[in-house]
């Protein structure tokens, strides 16, 4: 592309559909409306349903929305969430990893009783996803795959090493993922979000001790927000990332760098 042929078309996801897993609560539906304010149609499979809230905030974008009901650690079930893609909105061009769970205990207690669930939800579900969609995105020579990740895929982090053990394995899923796809034109990143003020968070942003300990690590001196997110998801969804790739992007407020 030539200096001259940029514009911020680039960033109109207007045509595209999109498949964001847990894509109707949390961070989720954040990524669910800035995909369909771009102009892209959104299929959510999630195990949890809302209120209807995500689907009238997408609807009232111009997008389409649709909703299944499925447990994605489920045999089969990645496969039919793909096809059901492709049925409804003709193509799957871009598909968001966020579907995910959080269990913790001390390193003691911490078992397999709390580990299988969290591995099956938060890593094997979002290779079973990348794998059924690359098979559509392979022949039609384009696609993103966008796997949400955390700032403990490059931390340790105590009482739940099998949130740490996902996380870093998202990142090994999406360089090995890059490496054999980039060739299909295929591009396959990954968000690292920091601390956000989330319903998860409310404990620990309402406890005087922890929340200044989280703040005195982050030089923003605040909590993002799922917002703070959104602008980078979409320039990895678009067509201005399009030399973008295997790349974990922090959006941490700088916590890393302290």
């Amino acid at each position: 592309m030539e200096i001259t042929e940029f514009s911020m078309d680039l960033f109109s996801l207007r045509g595209k559909s999109a498949i964001v897993t847990g894509g109707n609560t949390g961070i989720g539906r954040a990524f669910s409306l800035a995909l369909a304010q771009s102009g892209a149609n959104i299929l959510v499979p999630s195990l949890i349903d809302d209120d209807g809230t995500t689907q009238k905030i997408i609807e009232e974008t111009g997008s389409c929305y649709v909703f299944m009901e499925v447990d994605l650690t489920d045999e089969g079930v990645p496969q039919q969430v793909v096809e059901h893609c492709v049925e409804v909105f003709g193509t799957v061009d871009i598909l968001v990893n966020c579907a995910g769970m959080y269990l913790s205990e001390e390193v003691r207690h911490f078992d397999r009783a709390k580990w299988d669930p969290m591995i099956q939800l938060n890593l094997t579900a979002a290779f079973e996803m990348s794998h059924e969609a690359a098979k559509k995105m392979i022949p039609q020579k384009s696609g993103k795959i966008i796997n949400i990740c955390s700032l403990f895929a490059f931390l340790g982090g105590q009482s739940s090493p099998a949130n740490a053990a996902a996380k870093h394995g998202l990142v090994g899923l999406t360089k090995a993922y890059c490496d054999e796809l980039a060739g299909h034109n295929i591009q396959v990143n990954g968000l690292a979000p920091g601390y956000l003020a989330t319903d998860m968070t409310k404990r620990d942003r309402d406890d005087p001790v922890t929340n200044q300990k989280v703040l005195a690590h982050v030089p923003a001196n605040y909590w993002g927000e799922p917002a703070d997110l959104m602008g980078a998801l979409i320039f990895l969804a678009s067509s201005a990332s399009n030399f973008v790739n295997g790349h974990i992007l922090p959006i941490d407020g700088g916590y890393l760098v302290r």
